[in-house]
């Protein structure tokens, strides 16, 4: 039995929208079940009032990461449509004007360097100030609700790409993520959640009966997200993360590497059965190395609850070892300060880890005890068992 969406449930939940003027945040992503109609137009031919649209980072229609994107309008409907990933990244007052209720329904990966949670907050935040009701139609998280990883977040190191004091893989569906929100930031938003259907925290995608939705342009598959959790820390230096390659997050490498060395040195500290990886070259079309011949490695999660994490650490301390004179930082898609490593990863565990002062055991255990507090501290605010 399928996931059935929040977006399928509007009927059910016709009085927090009918007749109101609704203000919708959402992307390609918010599409029904079929793929048959987005969510714009599911409202616009259901009789509902839409007249705004909402856009996080990659817009309506898939800009690449980091490209900033402007107000445009809706191309058939001739609503405006807002970007919150251009000069603004929450509804000012005056977005908000007119509006009774904001609307919130788009694919998420509980991944906190995602930055579609960040418009969320920013969001709820403005619609708390403005009086706005705020309606979230669920989504599941693809990888599931069990499994918790990575540091917290350092709130001294908040960015756009980490805050709140979230850990890296959270384990939350959206509508789970804003209840998350208000009750650590103290948001005193009117929350509904349009909850989802035969979803609990042991599914991850495989289980949930879904189409793949693409939840932005270098998460193509379910495999990529996987690997996203942990190879999103490879944005930080001057290693491609595979980004404009046939496979982005399952491809790792630079000119400089020697593909055959790498292996051999990811063989001796990888040891999770979980995972193949190959030797691999590959030219990609965009971001780092455009154009150039690169190697080294691709990864390849062999069941749907592998924790990417440890062996994207490992693949980066084998890279920082071999090549310590080459390995450079990177600064990320989008420009911005204080998007290095430590923003990435949370605190400044994962460096000390590569640098030898934390060992992988000790590392874990860190882990492990974060995870705890975390658990303890959202256990009210999750909705499914």
């Amino acid at each position: 039995m399928r996931v059935t969406l929040g977006v399928e449930r509007l009927g059910e939940y016709d009085k927090l929208l009918r007749g109101k003027r609704v203000g919708l945040i959402t992307n390609f992503s918010g599409i029904a079940p079929d793929w048959s109609k987005d969510t714009i137009h599911l409202l616009a031919d259901g009789g509902y009032r839409l007249v705004r649209i909402f856009t996080p980072e990659h817009g309506l229609y898939g800009a690449e990461a980091g490209q900033s994107v402007a107000d445009m309008r809706h191309p058939k409907l001739g609503i405006p449509v807002v970007s919150l990933y251009g000069e603004r990244r929450a509804p000012a007052p005056e977005d908000l004007e007119g509006l009774d209720v904001l609307v919130y329904d788009i694919q998420d990966v509980g991944l906190r360097y995602y930055t579609y949670i960040y418009t969320l907050c920013y969001s709820l935040r403005a619609a708390a100030e403005a009086g706005l009701p705020y309606v979230v139609l669920d989504r599941p998280d693809p990888l599931g609700g069990r499994i918790v990883t990575g540091a917290r977040m350092d709130p001294d190191l908040h960015s756009f790409v980490g805050d709140y004091e979230l850990p890296m893989r959270y384990g939350l569906t959206a509508g789970e993520t804003a209840r998350y929100f208000l009750k650590y930031t103290g948001i005193r938003a009117e929350l509904a959640v349009v909850t989802l259907q035969n979803y609990t925290r042991d599914m991850l995608f495989p289980d949930q009966g879904l189409l793949w939705n693409t939840p932005s342009p270098a998460l193509p598959t379910f495999a990529s997200t996987v690997c996203y959790s942990g190879g999103c820390l490879f944005e930080a230096l001057n290693i491609s993360e595979g980004r404009g390659s046939d496979k982005p997050f399952q491809i790792y490498g630079a000119p400089f590497i020697d593909m055959d060395d790498l292996y051999g040195d990811v063989k001796r500290l990888v040891k999770d059965d979980k995972i193949a990886f190959r030797r691999r070259s590959f030219v990609p079309t965009t971001s780092k190395y455009r154009g150039e011949l690169c190697f080294g490695l691709e990864f390849c999660p062999l069941e749907p609850d592998c924790d990417f994490l440890p062996t994207a650490l490992n693949l980066m301390k084998a890279i920082c070892t071999r090549y310590p004179d080459k390995v450079e930082p990177q600064r990320l898609p989008g420009g911005e300060t204080g998007h290095d490593l430590t923003a990435l990863s949370g605190n400044r565990w994962a460096e000390d880890y590569l640098a030898g002062r934390l060992s992988e055991k000790a590392l874990g255990e860190l882990w492990a005890a974060q995870r705890e507090e975390f658990e303890t501290y959202a256990a009210d605010i999750r909705l499914y068992p």
